[in-house]
């Protein structure tokens, strides 16, 4: 196929929601050049699909939520998406001028199967100066895509080269706190299965380090504000490095659940 001059106009961004309304205006109004954005959403119960009508390149399709992974290869597989390419985001990704005319310019030779981004992380608006959010591949050609689940999100097998975008997304979540929480509980379920699940062989070397449960909700808050440079952000780096220590905290939690769980099932009875 060839590809036109500008790459834009072979995309679809692809965004998954649910009860999005505090971040979806502000991701779609970033999002104006694209003929179709395809929202997928599982049963949002906010404001999240009135806002998605007031934007006229918007197509919403609904479908029940099972897992990341199959509400992510429905998205790319089954809605008769057009263009060559997508731009997978969360719906609190924001692009930056910079970044939308960057992937504009690209022109992808035939082993190019995508590009990954990296993120500025934002806490309210304002960006960190350092963040452990991983580059994600955003930008693919989806008929070669497929996701599988690992632990509690997505990985994107994609068969071809990936290169690195120069610009980056910015990641600015809105959401009530009492959201996040949430979510990290069940999170933990995940995760931990997963961690339980492999080899030490197979594990990064975060994942051994949160398999020993004692250091990582104490190392990784710290690393936050030192190497992370949290510190020289103010509260908003502090609450930043005690969210990624919650989160560690409640999988540490988990993790030690099932130990004792399993403890006690091998137990003697009296």
């Amino acid at each position: 196929m060839q590809i036109k001059q500008n790459l834009l106009e072979l995309v679809t961004p692809v965004i998954l929601t649910f009860n999005e309304a505090p971040n979806i205006a502000r991701t779609l109004s970033k999002l104006q050049w694209a003929k179709e954005v395809l929202v997928v959403d599982s049963g949002s119960t906010d404001a999240t699909l009135e806002i998605l009508a007031t934007f006229g390149n918007v197509r919403c399709v609904q479908r029940p939520f099972d897992s990341h992974a199959n509400q992510w290869n429905f998205a790319i597989k089954e809605t008769g998406i057009t263009t060559e390419w997508v731009l997978a985001l969360d719906a609190d990704y924001l692009l930056s001028d910079a970044l939308v005319a960057e992937m504009g310019a690209l022109k992808p030779t035939p082993d190019v199967a995508g590009y990954e981004t990296a993120f500025l992380y934002c806490i309210f608006g304002k960006p960190l100066r350092g963040t452990l959010y991983p580059p994600v591949t955003t930008l693919y050609r989806h008929a070669i895509g497929t996701y599988v689940q690992d632990g509690h999100t997505q990985r994107l097998k994609l068969a071809g080269t990936v290169q690195r975008l120069g610009s980056r997304i910015s990641h600015d979540d809105r959401k009530p706190l009492s959201r996040w929480l949430a979510s990290q509980a069940k999170y933990a379920d995940q995760e931990a299965a997963l961690l339980l699940s492999k080899p030490a062989s197979a594990l990064r070397i975060q994942d051994k380090l949160r398999r020993l449960m004692v250091i990582t909700p104490l190392l990784v808050p710290l690393y936050c504000l030192t190497v992370g440079r949290g510190a020289l952000d103010g509260w908003a780096g502090i609450y930043y490095a005690l969210q990624r220590g919650v989160a560690e905290t409640v999988l540490t939690l988990k993790l030690l659940e099932l130990r004792l769980a399993k403890q006690q099932d091998h137990a003697p009875s009296e």
